[in-house]
């Protein structure tokens, strides 16, 4: 049996099933391009039959997306195998996805067909889309709550049929780990040609356990797992592939088993999706979640700094996260506390350490999570109060698209104005090239990060920039506030040039 473990990707399907969540073609080609980044195997674009704007999206992902399988979903009908086609043609690998219901209680009171009508139905739809393209799925819709004899003859005849790959859907999230397992195990003994098709599993979420038991399933044979990012999906969700995959990265010793994840980008893929469906991602979700490597208790804190593995299972620089993971609050210890201080730039002597955990020990008391621009502020206007070398004295700007941006700027230093001009790629870039000229200090900007702390078209602008000297290593933190977006960038710059200045004094 391989070791390699199929990723299928049902995002744009599925996921967008989630109550509330509709994307338009652009979005939808953004994220595609993104999962193909990612290296998830196959992409379900959508269910082409269902709509004008699902057909042409499928279509567009299958024109633009290239190096991975492009799949749209069908009903077993020759109609919607008509329809997923169509839109599937122009892909670089096409898979045709069938599905029709196997339980009962579909059979029943959603399609009202015996067995024996169902089984043809399923063997004629895998037979036709296999005059199209050499790739065909079959899924049993309800697999979990099928009686598994019937479910094995049918996978048997659309195997015989053509299907190269057979999925088992735990549809309404009802079964459990332990007894997916077996029915995985009983399908692959008792399906007469299993071993000529990879099966695959589909777990939704109502009971919380689609990726236990996704990850249940592969243990017991299966080589292709669908999903989707950050679990969205309709009710409770799917899978969430992010968790499947570390779960096998992470404990390569229990499963042995590979996939063709690129997992520096599990982040950054996360962020898309929430950003594009507006479903935010829980604090606490596994793998992705804000507070998924992070650490408060100063007992956690210093562990993690002494050695990471005493706390990290997973190193978050892997999934694509590399900013700090220690949350500063009233049960942070000393160590952590300089620490991050360091990583701001601040080296403190011992009494100016003491003074500055007092304080921060009382400020935390107050506020839950002590955040960067609170320690900042505790150490430059409490502890280490940086003069003013430059004041900003006053910015004008000339900035549009058809002329190049220029900046003037009046810096005081003392008794004197001092005034010079620059232009750069944008306005921002030519206040701090003239900040540049006028101070003599050749800065690199590191970072620019720009927040609204009020609510309203007057909101303060709250912009934070990181920049070393040319010829150093050490990071300085500046910070600016106005209502004006270019004067708090000023700021902000004059603000970290004054800390070089003052601390290369």
């Amino acid at each position: 049996m391989q070791n390699r473990v199929y990723i299928f990707d049902t995002t744009l399907r599925d996921g967008e099933q989630s109550p509330g969540v509709s994307l338009n073609m652009n979005e939808k080609l953004q994220i595609a391009r993104q999962l193909a980044r990612l290296g998830v195997d196959i992409i379900e674009a959508g269910f082409p039959i269902t709509s004008p704007g699902d057909f042409a999206a499928v279509q567009a992902v299958a024109r633009e997306v290239k190096g991975v399988t492009v799949a749209g979903l069908a009903r077993a009908n020759f109609k919607d195998i008509d329809r997923a086609w169509e839109a599937l043609l122009d892909a670089e690998q096409a898979r045709i996805h069938v599905f029709i219901a196997t339980s009962d209680i579909h059979l029943k009171y959603k399609l009202r067909k015996d067995r024996e009508q169902v089984l043809a139905a399923a063997v004629e739809a895998v037979k036709y889309a296999k005059k199209y393209t050499s790739d065909v799925e079959f899924s049993a819709e309800d697999a979990s709550r099928s009686d598994v004899d019937y479910l094995c003859r049918v996978f048997g005849e659309v195997i015989k049929a053509g299907a190269t790959v057979i999925n088992v859907p735990d549809t309404v999230g009802y079964t459990t780990p332990e007894e997916y397992a077996r029915f995985i195990q009983t399908i692959m003994e008792k399906t007469p040609g299993m071993e000529k098709a990879v099966l695959s599993v589909h777990c939704h979420d109502d009971l919380g356990m689609a990726v236990a038991n996704s990850l249940a399933a592969v243990g017991a044979g299966a080589r292709q797992v669908e999903g989707t990012i950050n679990g969205i999906g309709e009710r409770a969700g799917n899978a969430a592939l992010e968790e499947v995959v570390m779960g096998l990265y992470t404990r390569k010793d229990r499963y042995g088993l590979t996939t063709g994840f690129n997992t520096r980008e599990i982040f950054r893929t996360s962020r898309l999706i929430s950003s594009l469906t507006g479903m935010p991602v829980h604090p606490n979700k596994a793998v992705v979640g804000k507070n998924a490597f992070a650490h408060e208790s100063g007992i956690h804190q210093d562990g993690v700094l002494k050695e990471r593995t005493t706390y990290e299972i997973m190193n978050p620089e892997l999934v694509g996260i590399t900013a700090g993971n220690l949350v500063l609050g009233k049960h942070s210890g000393r160590h952590a506390f300089r620490n991050r201080l360091t990583e701001l730039g601040y080296e403190l002597n011992d009494e100016e350490l003491n003074l500055a955990f007092g304080r921060f020990k009382a400020l935390a008391d107050k506020k839950k999570e002590i955040t960067d621009h609170d320690l900042q502020a505790l150490v430059e206007d409490e502890i280490r109060h940086v003069p003013e070398t430059y004041v900003l004295e006053y910015l004008h700007i000339s900035s549009g698209t058809t002329v190049v941006p220029t900046a003037t700027l009046g810096l005081r230093a003392g008794d004197k104005l001092k005034e010079d001009a620059a232009c750069g790629d944008g306005p921002v870039d030519a206040i701090y090239n003239t900040v540049d000229k006028i101070t003599g200090v050749s800065c690199t900007l590191v970072n620019y990060a720009i927040n609204a702390i009020t609510a309203g078209k007057d909101a303060l602008g709250d912009v934070t920039v990181k920049l070393r000297k040319a010829d150093q290593e050490k990071v300085y933190t500046g910070r600016g506030v106005s209502t004006d977006i270019l004067e708090a960038s000023a700021k902000a710059y004059v603000n970290a040039v004054n800390k070089l200045m003052y601390d290369n004094k």
